[in-house]
């Protein structure tokens, strides 16, 4: 198994479990993203830095991902995608995307991108808690211990 991570939005502590986890389980780890990404040195992580573009990062990982891989995205169309290539796919607040809720979520973005094009100001997301943060944690070890 290979852990493909969506880098450029990915947040900081989460890579940072990741990293942890590379080396505690002997996993590899890449960073694919548009401009350089920092990485520890490690022979199990490394980075991944793709040209300017729209899902340009997205498109590589879709390519490289191999059945049994997990991806680490917030990215649903991403998820979906990398489900279909029999990939696993865990959002970095520790939704694990399955076949049941990809299909709802991508229904979901859809709609609040019209809402959004119509001129409804959605906000983002909020900020990346402590039980997020385990909830991801959790998956990420229990996605390790199934491999």
């Amino acid at each position: 198994m290979t852990i493909w991570v969506d880098a450029d939005a990915c947040p900081g502590v989460i890579k940072e479990i990741l990293f942890r986890a590379a080396e505690r389980t002997g996993t590899r780890v890449t960073l694919v993203a548009n401009q350089p990404v920092r990485t520890p040195p490690s022979r199990l992580i490394d980075s991944l830095q793709v040209s300017s573009g729209f899902d340009v990062a997205d498109d590589e990982i879709v390519r490289r991902v191999e059945p049994g891989d997990l991806v680490i995205t917030a990215d649903i169309p991403l998820a979906a995608e990398v489900m279909e290539k029999g990939g696993h796919a865990l959002n970095p607040r520790g939704e694990l995307y399955t076949r049941d809720n990809i299909r709802v979520r991508l229904n979901m973005r859809d709609f609040m991108d019209t809402m959004r094009s119509s001129g409804v100001q959605t906000g983002g997301p909020p900020p990346l808690g402590p039980r997020e943060k385990q909830a991801f944690a959790n998956h990420l070890d229990r996605l390790l211990q199934q491999r």
